[in-house]
């Protein structure tokens, strides 16, 4: 190698670009291209081609900029239209939206048909872009569907029917679950459904502990008592709400110690009910040690889902036990603390102290 393509060579893997080309980062798509001297191509940064050797590359501003050059634009990543990742995106939003609409959740065939993809290749891809299979997705849909009917409808098997339910049996098969208690105590608001709880102080304000028959259904955090109580009293409108006794300030006192030395355990029961997917994330945050933190990206990878980074967040939101599911330990991949349920601020504290704790 002479001494001008070894310059060259070292110029190119020193850029900043580079490190996104060998990574094939998608986020980088977009805001610059890279060509290939000894193909004649230039591609995104994310192209699935084999990674060419750094002496041949140059990178582009824009498709204008590369194609001044005399490149033409690579027929496998399509750097001058839609990403093949943007075109499955748009696709698998709209198989959601079908999915959402449909009276019965279409077969996979069906669907398959919709898009123009084998069964097979539509699988792996809706997988992929949601984190979900498109059964179930179309099931979290219908359990959805379900709580919003079950106020409003005249009888149980109506709502169960109106939510596509094409059998009362295997609903009410499936109904703690769902809906964490009997269909008919859901649809009354949570009537005689009993929830006991307590709001106690800690360094990061109130604190709100409640607990069902099944375990601890709520920890959260906030300025003003009497916001937690209307909240929880908000879930389930005509549930027995039981103040707690002394055995339940026990259980309060246990989770405040929790917040003030993070490196204890919580080895409590809790009553957690989402998504398949949600309580897949759920476990995996509860795996993350105190002191450390795992980026959207990490979690997506470490529960098999890698492109369903925007799901992993979705699922950190919807977390309602605060530091028992620790979604404070999830961050931005550049490692800047993103939004948090309970306040930015109260994210930053408890990442401090774990870091800081012994």
């Amino acid at each position: 190698m002479s001494t001008r393509t070894e310059q060259r060579a070292t110029e190119v893997v020193r850029d900043p670009r580079w490190t996104a080309v060998l990574g094939r980062d998608r986020a980088s798509d977009g805001k610059f291209f890279y060509s290939v001297k000894t193909t004649g191509v230039f591609c995104r940064p994310s192209c699935a081609a084999r990674t060419p050797r750094p002496e041949n590359v140059a990178f582009h501003s824009s498709v204008a900029a590369a194609e001044k050059q005399g490149f033409r634009p690579c027929k496998r990543c399509r750097p001058k239209g839609a990403s093949v990742a943007e075109d499955q995106a748009r696709r698998v939003a709209e198989i959601c939206q079908h999915l959402e609409r449909a009276e019965n959740t279409p077969s996979l065939a069906e669907l398959a048909d919709r898009t123009g993809w084998s069964v097979y290749h539509l699988h792996r891809v809706f997988r992929a872009v949601t984190g979900l299979t498109p059964k179930a997705y179309a099931e979290g849909r219908r359990a959805e569907r379900m709580r919003t009917t079950l106020g409003r409808s005249r009888t149980v098997t109506e709502a169960i029917y109106d939510a596509g339910y094409n059998s009362s049996g295997r609903f009410y098969e499936k109904a703690d679950d769902v809906l964490g208690m009997t269909p008919a105590t859901f649809r009354a608001g949570g009537a005689r459904a009993e929830i006991r709880f307590a709001i106690g102080e800690c360094s990061l304000g109130s604190i709100l502990v409640a607990s069902s028959s099944r375990g601890v259904c709520a920890i959260s955090l906030g300025n003003d008592p009497a916001t937690l109580a209307r909240e929880l009293q908000d879930r389930f409108p005509q549930a027995e709400l039981i103040g707690g006794d002394a055995e339940f300030e026990r259980l309060v006192a246990e989770v405040v110690g929790l917040v003030e030395a993070p490196r204890v355990g919580f080895d409590l029961p809790l009553d957690v009910r989402g998504t398949a997917f949600q309580e897949r994330v759920w476990r995996a945050l509860r795996k993350i040690p105190a002191g450390e933190t795992a980026s959207y990206r990490d979690i997506a990878q470490r529960i098999g889902f890698p492109k369903a980074i925007r799901a992993v967040a979705q699922a950190c939101a919807a977390n309602t036990l605060a530091v028992a599911i620790p979604c404070h330990r999830v961050v931005r991949s550049d490692g800047a603390a993103s939004g948090y349920r309970w306040g930015v601020e109260r994210k930053l504290d408890l990442l401090r102290r774990e870091k800081a704790s012994p």
